[in-house]
């Protein structure tokens, strides 16, 4: 195996980067987990029959912490993964490494700020909206740098 592209300083960002994301979204999953047990509100009735769930659970889908959570990891399921792709062959653009690096940066902070102000502690908006639209951005520069140079 090559491992000239390892030595590569984007990718490695890129890498880096990217697990940082996927742990984030993974951890996404623990959040809601916690809500559900904490106040025994489950999706299905089944899961109110599980080991850990006291006799008073319940099958709701409108507890708004909990819809929050979830609200808040259907973004990420949404966004990250068409940054991830768009990433990978923009890598391959050879792009300038302090641009680059940064933009992996940047849009990793503001998608644990996007969660953080919706689903942690809640904080008014714009918040929400301003991390959102720069991760946006983000995505959008390197897919349209990407089709360019590949053009």
């Amino acid at each position: 195996m090559d491992t000239k592209l390892f030595e590569n300083p984007i990718f490695r960002a890129y890498i880096f980067y990217g697990c940082l994301l996927t742990l984030k979204t993974i951890g996404m999953v623990f959040l809601i987990a916690k809500y559900r047990f904490k106040k025994q509100i489950f999706i299905s009735p089944e899961d109110t029959k599980m080991f850990l769930v006291k006799e008073n659970a319940t099958v709701t889908y409108d507890d708004p912490d909990i819809e929050r959570c979830r609200r808040a990891h259907l973004n990420d399921l949404e966004n990250i993964p068409f940054f991830m792709f768009v990433s990978f062959f923009y890598v391959l653009t050879d792009p300038n490494p302090i641009i680059a690096i940064n933009l992996f940066r940047i849009y990793t902070t503001v998608r644990f700020i996007y969660t953080f102000v919706y689903a942690v502690i809640v904080v008014p908006q714009p918040a929400r909206s301003i991390s959102w639209t720069i991760g946006f951005w983000i995505t959008m520069y390197i897919t349209i740098s990407t089709a360019i140079h590949f053009w």
